[in-house]
């Protein structure tokens, strides 16, 4: 494990050389940022996982008032590193499961024909293994909301747009490479566009307001149209 410092008031806990799988790696970012959640650490603001890596985010002022003859560095060392080797590996994650209604109407999955020459499958083939498989939620970045999903099938694994587009709907179904997401807002974006959930991902008046959270189980369920058009407000 490393430890680097992420601007002036945060730290990043890195577990890329405890091992070479991924998945391996994904399960001991999310066990250490559940230990060290549910640990209530003082000056502790807020953990983050990602892929293979956890950052918190500290009050050093309170930090400082705590630690009488000795160092940030020490005081953070002593509460944080040492329980992430304690307990982090033992620690259980926990898990929800999360089933998203997606309508793969062409109207509504601008790339799902393209993705089906690129894949040389049938655009029922694409809509069957994007909806037959269930995915774990890595981490919520690049915007609020915004899952990056891990479990894609290997056949729909395709590259970004070489043009991101300027205009992505909100609940917009996206796979790029080995991963899969959803759009919670409208916003620019380079995926490959294959459906829409009209389920809102992030809600500034719900709490939490981000709909998933690293750890989650999400399956796809396809939906028709008129199932979709009659769910929209």
């Amino acid at each position: 494990m490393r430890i680097q410092p992420l601007g002036d008031s945060a730290i990043i806990l890195d577990f890329a050389d405890e091992s070479s799988d991924a998945i391996e790696l994904l399960k001991r970012a999310l066990s250490a940022a559940d230990a060290l959640e549910h640990a209530n650490i003082p000056g502790v603001i807020e953990v983050t996982s990602a892929y293979q890596s956890v950052a918190l985010f500290l009050d050093l002022n309170r930090i400082a008032s705590m630690v009488s003859g000795r160092s940030i560095a020490d005081f953070l060392h002593e509460k944080i590193v040492s329980l992430v080797r304690s307990k982090g590996h033992r620690s259980k994650i926990r898990t929800r499961s999360v089933e998203v209604p997606v309508c793969y109407d062409i109207e509504l999955a601008p790339d799902l024909a393209r993705v089906a020459d690129q894949t040389s499958l049938e655009q029922s083939e694409v809509i069957a293994l994007h909806s037959s498989v269930i995915y774990t939620t890595a981490c919520i970045g690049f915007m609020p909301g915004f899952p990056f999903l891990t479990g894609l099938p290997a056949k729909l694994h395709v590259p970004r747009l070489a043009t991101p587009r300027t205009h992505v709907p909100a609940g917009s179904v996206a796979i790029a490479g080995a991963q899969a997401g959803i759009y919670p807002l409208d916003s620019p974006g380079g995926w490959n566009l294959i459906g829409r959930t009209p389920v809102r991902l992030f809600d500034t008046d719900a709490n939490p307001p981000s709909l998933l959270r690293p750890g989650d189980r999400v399956r796809f369920r396809i939906m028709t149209r008129d199932e979709f058009d009659k769910f929209l407000p």
